[in-house]
């Protein structure tokens, strides 16, 4: 696959490569914005990016869209396709530019060139008719897309900005061929079976209320599943040497102008005053646990300190940007604070990698891993960045893990390493992270006693393993469909009664395997069993088990696996010993 530059140089690409993803994501986006000029020559143009599963094109419409469109404006861009349309690239003044947008009618566009300096020379792309304010690169010609689809369609303020006009934005996606085009729409059918906002609904949950956009409410159920994940966290971070804190959910500006956050990260907290004075809802732990490690003096025999906190944080996200557990505005983040000598850097970091595969395994997930390095808007010196990027290159190395180099996405107080989950539809999320910093220490005048009596400043390493713990959550939904393994199934045992004579006979089976520390409910009521095990089945619990006469006169139960179906009837005491050699419990 060909790829034209801005310099006009041809480039070979496969699909595989990010960069030739994207120029055959940014191409169809033309494409959609060509055809939809055919089609409706009044229409606006805004912006149309590649994103990470295809692209979209911010359109104004001078009549209200719908997707009912979607058919005609996709023939039109087979049309656009056939007609093997070359791809120009070409240049022009900031003035002619200008000239050529507003005859067009294009304020979108016009807009975008006034913003640029007036010394630049603009970049172009031209296929037939259409024009394209653009810095590519792009394929070089139109009949290489051959398999699309527009996919929704969504309302967008321009640039972003909910004081400016609400455009339509369309979303589609791309591909070389149209047996990996079925293969994501297949894959996307599969996504919304599993979509957590739903299942969590139907499994009793979690929900999510007018009261509190972006602050989910969990039910009993929901409430076990995040325990249950909790417990493990602290079963491993326990058994690791770490040790847990709590600290306020609110703190006052001081300490954020000192953290760096009030600069850096302001728009996204919440802030109040309290007697005349700023405070801030956090919005992560960190500084929290730095005024912890300063509440006592340290000696290098304390290093390394792993402090752990399951904080409860809030972040003014947008509205628009919100989506059930996986974006919310508050959450409970699963934090940890390693404190550290230099020459500690490299085995603890080995250690937390160990712990979070360890963790990824434990749930069935594959996962790839990328190293961000420094970003613009960085706090520190060269040489305190360049040792915290080394010291986590190297780590990865003596590990033989494979990872990405991700250039200036790094926090901005140092480097990090980002873990990406792959579920078991093939989708990534990214959730757990490790970063090194130098900085904070700094800012807070952290200090230990060193082996020469003198003062140093420790080395801290932020990370997470879940993310946030909610978010976690929501991607174990989806992973697993609802069907979650036995040990972490809010309910792991439904026992249901035949007729009115075996409720208490359910009742004894009952209480045998509370006493065991099964999860287990019981169905009595006066329904057909046939709709009671439909029921059971809807909520994906691993056992159903049947009782009735006969088995009461055995003291036995009629089981059902969620997996294998009917296992025939057995002694309850059998049945026990199958829970216990399946992981009964974490």
């Amino acid at each position: 696959m060909k790829i034209k530059m801005k310099d006009g140089s041809i480039r070979e690409v496969t699909f595989d490569d990010e960069a030739g993803k994207a120029a055959f994501h940014h191409t169809t986006a033309h494409i959609l914005a060509q055809a939809v000029k055919r089609l409706y020559p009044d229409t606006k143009c805004a912006i149309g990016p590649a994103i990470k599963e295809g692209f979209y094109y911010d359109f104004e419409f001078n009549f209200e869209f719908s997707a009912d469109r979607f058919e005609e404006i996709e023939r039109e861009m087979k049309q656009i396709v056939k007609e093997n349309l070359q791809l120009r690239h070409f240049t022009m003044s900031r003035e002619d530019a200008l000239a050529m947008m507003e005859e067009k009618g294009e304020p979108f566009k016009t807009e975008l060139i006034q913003e640029l300096p007036e010394s630049e020379e603009l970049s172009f792309y031209k296929q037939g008719e259409y024009v394209e304010l653009c810095a590519g690169p792009h394929l070089a010609y139109t009949s290489a897309v051959k398999a699309f689809k527009l996919l929704s369609v969504a309302g967008a303020y321009w640039r972003g900005d909910e004081k400016n006009k609400m455009l339509t934005r369309i979303y589609g996606t791309s591909f070389p061929n149209s047996e990996m085009l079925d293969a994501y729409l297949k894959q996307i059918e599969e996504a919304k079976k599993r979509d957590h906002r739903k299942l969590g609904r139907e499994l009793g949950l979690f929900t999510l209320l007018e009261e509190g956009p972006g602050f989910p409410f969990f039910l009993p159920k929901g409430m076990i599943l995040k325990n249950l994940l909790i417990d493990y966290w602290r079963k491993i971070h326990t058994r690791e040497g770490y040790v847990e804190i709590s600290t306020p959910i609110m703190l006052n500006r001081q300490l954020w102008e000192t953290s760096g956050h009030w600069e850096h990260y302001r728009e996204n907290m919440y802030v109040t005053v309290i007697d005349d004075t700023d405070f801030a809802i956090k919005p992560m732990n960190c500084p929290g646990g730095m005024l912890v490690y300063k509440q006592e003096p340290h000696s290098y025999r304390d290093l390394p300190m792993r402090v752990g906190e399951l904080g409860l944080i809030h972040r003014n996200e947008k509205s628009g940007t919100l989506h059930g557990l996986m974006r919310v505005r508050c959450c409970t983040q699963d934090d940890a604070h390693i404190f550290m000598t230099k020459e500690q850097i490299q085995d603890e970091i080995i250690k937390v990698v160990r712990l979070i595969d360890e963790v990824y395994l434990k749930f069935g997930f594959k996962y790839h891993v990328e190293l961000s390095t420094r970003p613009e808007n960085s706090i520190g010196s060269d040489e305190d960045w360049e040792m915290a990027t080394n010291s986590l290159k190297n780590a990865l190395d003596s590990l033989d893990l494979e990872y990405v180099i991700n250039e200036g996405d790094g926090a901005f107080y140092g480097p990090k390493i980002d873990f990406h989950l792959e579920d078991s539809i093939g989708r990534t999320w990214q959730c757990g992270t490790i970063q090194l910093d130098f900085q904070l220490p700094q800012r807070f005048e952290a200090e230990y006693i060193g082996k020469d009596g003198e003062k140093h400043r420790p080395i801290m390493i932020h990370r997470v393993v879940f993310g946030s713990v909610e978010r976690f959550m929501g991607i174990l939904i989806e992973h697993f469909a609802g069907k979650f393994p036995l040990w972490l199934s809010p309910v792991q045992v439904k026992i249901l009664a035949v007729s009115d004579k075996s409720v208490d006979y359910a009742k004894r089976v009952q209480e045998a395997l509370k006493k065991e520390g099964v999860r287990c409910e019981m169905d009595g009521r006066d329904e057909k069993i046939g709709y009671k095990i439909r029921n059971a089945r809807m909520e994906r619990i691993p056992y159903i088990l049947v009782v009735g006469e006969k088995e009461e006169e055995n003291n036995s139960v009629s089981v059902r696996k969620r997996e294998e179906g009917d296992l025939g009837n057995m002694p309850i005491h059998h049945f026990i010993n199958i829970l216990q050699e399946e992981e009964l419990h974490i």
